[in-house]
Formats: structure tokens, C-alpha cells, sequence
């Protein structure tokens, strides 16, 4: 029910197209006809004022062509569009335009079956006797001649079988005709929408209500969504609903029924309605006004406890504005303690920062020292060494070799690369992960990569310096015996590599 705007916003735009194709300018009479035709189809059980219109535009279309097969086809839809909306009258004047004698074999079902529903309303409606024994004769005569037209197990054919042993109160086997019906339909369809409601009626009869409701539901369900207006189940549902109780539900339904007759302009579906809808509407003001009279009392009710309620709040409030003040004066305690807590903390964090580098710093020294005095230690042997060797070269006057043996650069050479071994080692010992580190500060193609047998090269030995707090160029060259320009040169070239190069001789002093 709450998504009726959205079904019936699809058979409108259905209607639409359709709509459009009338005006193609290649559409003949012959394609208006068929097309209209269409168009009656979504209307018949939609708006029954728009199904005339139509079938009207199309009575023209026949008579223009002069086609008495299509105008006796559309005489016969206007006949049964006029007995659905209990015009009977209207009906039987345009069946009896009709030529029988002329009409094709292929419309007489359709023909006796309109007779039949005319003179079944009009007997179901009659007041007077002698008229109303007249409606049933011919009703049952139509119905046998129209049984005759129809094939034997078509839905026309069984539906007259069901309905013959439904008025004899035959419920089991007027079940098992309805059984087969439904068995060949797809929910969701005009004539399962009929069928389900046919089959509720059988259940009334049978005094069997949930199966009855059940049925009703379903073919309600199916009449929403295709947006059939001209329908019944909804309002038997609220009657079921009523007589239950369920005055809310009942309600609902009635006045979705009485819209949906609006829309489709019957007035035999108004009258079915009306009388319904006066004894809901009647239960449910009464009810309304039953719990206006519960709401009153209860609003007394909740008057008197807004007044012990608003008596206590004025105490509370009295003892809020007391503890209030208790609560200004812990909190001003609180954010003072808060304070000297915040300072506390910030001296133990500067503590612990000192703490740590002191740590390290001391590590380095005595790292630093260590390898000092070994390498003095050594130093000091080997000038031993090399003072008596140059003794026992003078002593032998051997000078022309020692002069030989001072021109030679390899002793230096030697030395250079103990240093540096011994610096690397004693570097590495304290950050062993300066490699690698390096590396991640640098560009993924400017890596880097060391040989087997090193563990440092030059730009990682002035990098190595420069972490140990030995900044300035000139010393690092002293240090490393290099030109200044040299190093300069290393620097930049290792500094145009990195990822950030303005950061990055800083970044390297925090490696830890």
C-alpha cells in the first residue's frame, strides 16, 4: 500500500508511451486501432472515464474504416467495461446494436458473457420479484449458451463451473476447480487477482476466515501492483478486520478502497463501499473519541506528576547550586594539581631527554677512548719500531737505503687504511644500523652499495663525522686526509641523492 504512487507511476508512464506512438506520423487507422487497443487494456481496470475516451476514439477508428469485425469488437469492450461498472442499462442498449446474426463465431464468448454479467447484476439488484425471477432465467440461459462457446477446460469454462457449484454451496469441489485455475496463473496478474478473490469467497462460505484472509491479502497484493482500481479485496479485508476488532486496520483499508474507486469513477464499487465505509468510519470516531477520554485522564494524570515533578526539581536545584560551589572549589584545587602534574611531567620528560643523551654521549666517549688509546698505544710501539730501525739503518750507513725507504708512500698508506678500519669498527660498534639508515634518507636509485670487503666508503665515513657532531668541512678533511674540496664535493653529490635534501644533514644526526 505505501508504494502504490510507485506502481501506479509505471502504468502512467506505460500509458505514455503508448501515447506517443498515436502520434507518429506514419501510424495508419489500422495501427490507432491496435494501438488503442493497448491503451484500453491499461485503463479498463484503471479509469474507467479514460478506458471510454478511448474506446470511443476507437468506435470512430472502426466507423471510419468501415470494418463492422472491429466495431463489433469495440462495441463488445464498451458493453463489458459499462457491466463491470454496473451500467447495465447503457450495456444492454449497445448490445442490442450489436447484429448477432453478423457477429463473428470468435466474438460470441465474449458477447453471451457480457448478457450473462448484465442480467447476474441486474438480478442480484433487483427489488421487485416477478423482475427479479425474469434476470435470473435469462442469467442462466446466457450462462448455458455461453458455456456451450467455450472450450472445456479454458479459465472462462471453469470459472462458470465454479461459480454453478459455489451457488450450490458445493465448496469441496468448487475448491478443486479453483485449484486448477490458479495452478496455471502467475501471481501479479489481473486474472490471479480474480481467481484469489473467487477463492476467498469459498472460503467465506466454508466459515474457514484465515484461509479467507489469507486469499483476500493476495489478491489485494496483486491488485496494488498492477494498479487495479475497480477492485473488491481490499474492502472485504476491512470488513473481516472490523468484525475482529482491528478498527485501525480496517480504517486504513477502507479509505485506500474509497480512493482508489475515486480514481476509477464506479459507481457500483461506491455503492459496495459506502455502506461499508459508514460503519468502519463510525467504529473509528467512536474509538477516537474513546481514546480522547483515556488521554484526558491520563493528561490529569501527567499534570499532577509535572506538578510533584516540578516541586522536586526546585529542591534538586536548591542542592545543586550547594554542591555547585563545593564542585567550583575541588575543580579549581583540581586544575591547580592538574598544573604542577603538567609541569612535573615536562621536567621528567626534559630529565629523561638529558638523561638519555648524556647516556649516549658517554657511550660514544668511552667507545671513542678506548680505541684512542689503543691506537696511541700502537702508535707509540711502531715510532719505537721505526726509531731503532732508522738507528740500526745509520748505525750500518745504510742511509742511501733509509732515504730510499722514507721516499716510499706505502707506510703512510698502510697506516691510513688501519685508521680507517679502526674507525669504521669503532663507528659501526655504536650505530650499526648507519648503513641502512642512509640508505632510507636516499632516493631508491641513489642507494648506497658498499663493496664486499668494506664496511665504510668515503661519503659514509664524512656522513660518520657528521653524526659524531664534526660538521665543518675543513676538519672532516683533516680527519679523513682529503682536500676540502673534496669532501664539499662528497657532501653534495650524497646531499642531491636524498629523498628531502634540505633535511637531510639533520635528519643524519638523529640517526641512533
Amino acid at each position: 500500500m505505501e508504494q502504490r504512487s510507485v506502481y501506479d507511476a509505471a502504468k502512467e508512464i506505460r500509458i505514455k508511451n503508448l501515447q506517443k506512438l498515436l502520434n507518429n506520423d506514419k501510424a495508419t487507422d489500422e495501427n490507432k486501432y491496435f494501438i488503442y487497443n493497448e491503451i484500453i487494456v491499461e485503463y479498463e481496470k484503471y479509469s474507467f472515464d479514460k478506458a471510454l475516451t478511448s474506446i470511443e476514439k476507437n468506435i470512430e477508428i472502426a466507423n471510419k474504416l468501415n470494418d463492422s469485425v472491429l466495431k463489433n469488437k469495440v462495441q463488445l469492450k464498451l458493453a463489458k467495461l459499462l457491466v463491470s461498472s454496473g451500467r447495465y442499462k447503457e450495456a444492454i442498449d449497445v448490445l442490442n446494436e450489436i447484429e448477432r446474426q453478423n457477429l463473428p463465431e470468435i466474438l460470441h464468448s465474449l458477447y453471451f458473457y457480457c448478457l450473462k454479467e448484465v442480467y447476474s447484476g441486474l438480478n442480484f439488484y433487483a427489488s421487485v420479484r416477478s423482475n427479479k425471477e425474469e434476470y435470473s432465467r435469462l442469467y442462466n440461459v446466457y450462462q448455458d449458451t455461453l458455456l456451450q462457446q467455450l472450450k472445456k477446460n479454458s479459465d472462462e469454462s471453469l470459472a462458470l463451473k465454479e461459480k454453478k457449484l459455489r451457488d450450490k454451496r458445493e465448496i469441496k469441489k468448487a475448491l478443486e476447480i479453483n485449484n486448477k485455475r490458479l495452478n496455471y496463473l502467475e501471481p501479479e496478474s489481473p486474472l490471479y487477482s480474480l481467481v484469489a478473490f473467487e477463492r476467498a469467497l469459498l472460503f467465506e462460505l466454508d466459515n474457514n476466515i484465515p484461509k479467507q484472509k489469507e486469499f483476500l491479502i493476495r489478491s489485494a497484493i496483486s491488485d496494488i501492483k498492477l494498479s487495479i482500481k475497480d477492485n473488491a479485496s481490499l474492502t472485504e479485508l476491512a470488513m473481516i478486520f472490523f468484525k475482529e476488532g482491528d478498527i485501525e486496520r480496517a480504517h486504513n483499508y477502507i479509505v485506500f478502497s474509497v480512493e482508489d474507486a475515486e480514481l476509477y469513477n464506479s459507481r457500483l464499487r461506491f455503492v459496495n463501499i459506502s455502506n461499508k465505509l459508514s460503519v468502519i468510519s463510525k467504529a473509528y470516531e467512536e474509538r477516537n473519541l474513546e481514546q480522547q477520554k483515556e488521554l484526558k485522564k491520563l493528561l490529569i494524570f501527567i499534570s499532577i506528576l509535572v506538578l510533584f515533578l516540578l516541586l522536586t526539581i526546585i529542591y534538586i536545584y536548591r542542592q545543586i547550586k550547594k554542591l555547585s560551589a563545593a564542585r567550583k572549589q575541588l575543580k579549581d584545587a583540581n586544575a591547580q594539581l592538574h598544573n604542577l602534574n603538567e609541569q612535573l611531567s615536562l621536567t621528567n620528560s626534559d630529565l629523561n631527554r638529558l638523561y638519555n643523551e648524556l647516556s649516549d654521549t658517554d657511550r660514544i666517549k668511552e667507545q671513542y677512548i678506548g680505541t684512542f688509546l689503543n691506537l696511541y698505544s700502537d702508535y707509540i710501539n711502531k715510532l719505537d719500531t721505526y726509531r731503532k730501525m732508522v738507528r740500526k739503518y745509520i748505525v750500518s750507513n745504510k742511509t742511501k737505503a733509509l732515504l730510499e725507504l722514507t721516499k716510499s708512500k706505502q707506510l703512510i698508506d698502510n697506516e691510513l687504511n688501519l685508521f680507517y678500519e679502526n674507525f669504521d669498527k669503532s663507528f659501526l660498534h655504536i650505530y650499526p644500523n648507519f648503513v641502512n639508515e642512509v640508505n632510507n634518507l636516499l632516493k631508491d636509485d641513489e642507494q648506497i652499495i658498499l663493496k664486499e670487503e668494506q664496511s665504510l666508503n668515503t661519503e659514509l665515513r664524512i656522513f660518520a663525522l657528521i653524526r659524531l657532531g664534526i660538521t665543518n668541512s675543513t676538519k672532516i678533511s683533516k680527519i679523513l686526509r682529503y682536500s676540502v674540496n673534496t669532501i664539499y664535493n662528497y657532501r653534495v653529490k650524497v646531499k642531491n641523492s636524498a629523498k628531502y635534501r634540505d633535511t637531510f644533514e639533520d635528519d643524519v644526526k638523529k640517526i641512533s
